[in-house]
């Protein structure tokens, strides 16, 4: 090899190397492939990455923790004719969903006995959700319903704050009315309750309380849940139903 030939060699390599990297070869992260039919008229179609794109950025809004990314049906431990009808219940949420969102009755809540799966199902159905590109808010109760109570004297940060639990697509309640329940976090619950409800926007409720116990803490929103929920309020009743004891024991 001349000196010219390997000087051409190592400018070529060189080159080669700060060539960007997509994440997609076949569309350069555009999300379409063109080409030109037989016509000569220009043709587009949406790459099969755009489907994957879609689902980790649902995943990624969702702000679900990575442990939970992965829970599924499958490996939801249903050693109980009881739980076994629960875990279909949830699956046929989950499948039916889009041909069920613009209903009034489009959301589902499990409540009752702890440590009975209601979160394992209740992600369950997001993570489902959300391999069809539907983007899941997750609001995980104390911690969400204590932030919004610190923004209530700065109505702009408030209503901010406040307005991506009102107006997402999906909205996953995670244990409502967990711990001591304050007048503060009822009217804050209300407010994105009531909103959902006059907007027919679905919400995945888990929560230890029953039905009755929500109407104690307050009636609104336990008749609003009623009736966004209906046929899809799956109870847990009964210490045998609580996993962690009986993987324990």
């Amino acid at each position: 090899m001349t000196e010219f030939e390997y000087e051409l060699e190592r400018i070529r390599a060189e080159h080669k190397s700060h060539e960007p990297k997509y994440f997609c070869a076949k569309c350069k992260d555009t999300t379409w492939i063109t080409w030109t039919d037989d016509e000569g008229y220009p043709v587009a179609k949406r790459c099969s990455c755009y489907t994957l794109r879609q689902v980790e950025e649902a995943k990624a809004r969702s702000e679900i923790p990575q442990e939970f990314q992965e829970k599924n049906f499958e490996d939801f431990v249903a050693n109980d004719p009881r739980l076994s009808n629960a875990r279909e219940k949830a699956r046929q949420y989950a499948e039916h969903f889009v041909e069920n969102e613009k209903e009034k009755c489009n959301s589902i809540m499990l409540c009752g006995q702890v440590g009975a799966g209601k979160t394992h199902l209740a992600t369950a159905i997001c993570n489902e959700l959300m391999t069809k590109g539907i983007h899941v808010t997750c609001f995980y109760y104390r911690n969400a319903v204590t932030k919004l109570k610190q923004l209530v004297t700065s109505h702009n940060e408030y209503a901010a704050e406040i307005s991506k639990f009102k107006d997402c697509r999906v909205l996953f309640i995670d244990d409502l009315l967990k711990g001591k329940v304050t007048d503060a976090d009822v009217n804050v619950m209300y407010e994105i309750i009531d909103w959902r409800y006059s907007n027919k926007l679905p919400v995945i409720v888990s929560t230890e309380k029953t039905i009755l116990e929500i109407m104690k803490f307050d009636e609104a929103i336990a008749g609003r849940l009623v009736e966004m929920c209906r046929e899809n309020i799956i109870r847990f009743k009964g210490e045998e139903l609580d996993y962690r004891l009986r993987r324990q024991a």
